[in-house]
Order: structure tokens, then sequence, then C-alpha cells
């Protein structure tokens, strides 16, 4: 690696899968300490996290775990605060933390509506406002948002995803709206779409699935949480300075590209 966020304090919020193999936390922690930054691994589940910590300590980078529920505006406070304790500033903000439903407008309980929603963007909000005070005090810094394709294409076929896709679809205008507030603070806001990639969080769905989620994407191939990460990287480093307020789709082509009936 070439030391690309050198310097720079990044927090990952759910930067530990919750299953076996890569998750897109998981990789992007580890893509951010590989290129330099201090990264605070935040985590419900402790255990998980540390053993992250583990691992990118092993590769001579250097990590801090940080154990709590982000859903709670204390909670992200006290994430805010103990990153600054531990490093003295914060400069990179990935907001990761997530999962999914199923159901219709007709059919979602509202336990669910409410539950998917406040995990996909309250979270984000309440994050994104704890660390803002201390970005500017550093100077700046870059905000990424982690949606789906699931908020910006009506999937047909499926049991209906209407509190997930509502979620991430408000992730875009969150996005462009911390942009807009924040530009002139050189604190930048960007979204990555996420695509079908095979991570832990989609394991449950089974090989048949996971076939049926490759041959969907234009490019034919199955996307990794490396694919997600390396794009948070560049996101998040100084290359890209000039950009904001962007949802930078990783996908193989699904949002753009469209199949033409023969």
């Amino acid at each position: 690696m070439t030391g690309r966020l050198t310097g720079k304090v990044a927090v990952v919020t759910g930067a530990a899968p919750r299953g076996e193999g890569v998750g897109n936390g998981m990789a992007t922690a580890i893509l951010f300490a590989r290129e330099g930054a201090k990264v605070v691994l935040v985590n419900r589940n402790a255990e998980r996290a540390e053993k992250l910590a583990g691992q990118i300590r092993d590769e001579g980078g250097e990590a801090m775990v940080f154990a709590g529920d982000v859903a709670k505006a204390d909670v992200t406070e006290a994430m805010a605060a103990f990153t600054i304790e531990k490093y003295g500033r914060l400069d990179i903000l990935h907001n990761n933390v997530g999962f999914g439903g199923a159901g219709t407008p007709e059919t979602v309980t509202m336990e669910m509506w409410n539950g998917v929603l406040q995990a996909n963007l309250t979270t984000t909000m309440l994050c994104t406002r704890a660390c803002l005070p201390h970005m500017k005090a550093s100077g700046g810094g870059s905000i990424i948002m982690v949606s789906s394709i699931a908020g910006a294409l009506g999937l047909m076929g499926s049991p209906g995803a209407v509190a997930y896709s509502t979620a991430k679809a408000g992730l875009h205008g969150f996005t462009i709206s911390v942009a807009a507030d924040y530009a002139t603070q050189n604190i930048r806001a960007n979204c990555i779409i996420v695509g079908t990639v095979n991570t832990p969080m989609v394991g449950h769905l089974g090989p048949e699935a996971r076939e049926r989620r490759r041959t969907m994407v234009p490019m034919q191939t199955e996307g990794t949480a490396w694919d997600v990460a390396h794009g948070a990287v560049y996101l998040a480093s100084d290359e890209s300075r000039w950009v904001t307020g962007i949802s930078l789709p990783i996908d193989g082509g699904l949002v753009a590209l469209r199949t033409w009936p023969r």
C-alpha cells in the first residue's frame, strides 16, 4: 500500500462482520489501516471487533475498539469523544451500520419498518452529528455513507423490501444535504451504492440466490467487500478532495446499464 491515508484517523461503524467471511465494514477498516489510517472499530459486539483489531495490528496497522449501539445519541457522542481521546483528531467517518428486511407496504410490520429505518438511517445521522464538530476542529474531513442498489432501483420479483429501500434511498438525500451544508468547511460527504456483493450479510440466501445475483449484473461477475473498500479508500483520501455530494455505484454496472430486449 502507498500510505494514502497516513496521518488520518478513521471511524468505521459496523466494522466487524456478523458471520464468517469478509464484510464491507471489515474490508474497509483493513484497507484504511493498510493505507496508514488509525482506525476506530465501532461495533455492538466487542468480541468480533477485537478479533478484527488483532488482525489489523498483526499486519502492522493501528486500531482501537469502541463497543456500543450507535442508534443511541449518547453512544455516538461517546464514540466521537473516545476517538479524540485516543488519537486527538477525527478525519474520516465511514457509516456502515445497517440491515435489511422483507415486506411490501401491505405486509411490513411497524416493528420491522421502524427498526430498519433506525438501523440504516438514524444511526448515520447520529454518528455524523457526533463527528462533525471534531472534523471541523481538525480542518475538514470525509463522511462516507453506505447505501445499496435497493435504494436506487426497483427490484421486481423479490418479496419486497420497502423499509430497506426507503432507508437506503434516504441516505442519498442525507448525503447531498450534508455535502451542501459543509462544503465551505472542507467536509465532504459521499455515498457508495453497493451492488450484489458476496458478504456474510447475504450468506444465508444460499448458492442459487448467489448465482441469480451474479447473473443480474451486466459484467456477469460477483462483487466482493474489497471492491467496496477500494472505493471507500478513494473517497476517504485526499485524491477525492474535490469530490462531494456524489453517489458512487460499485455494482458491476447494474445501476447504469440495462439489457435491451432482443
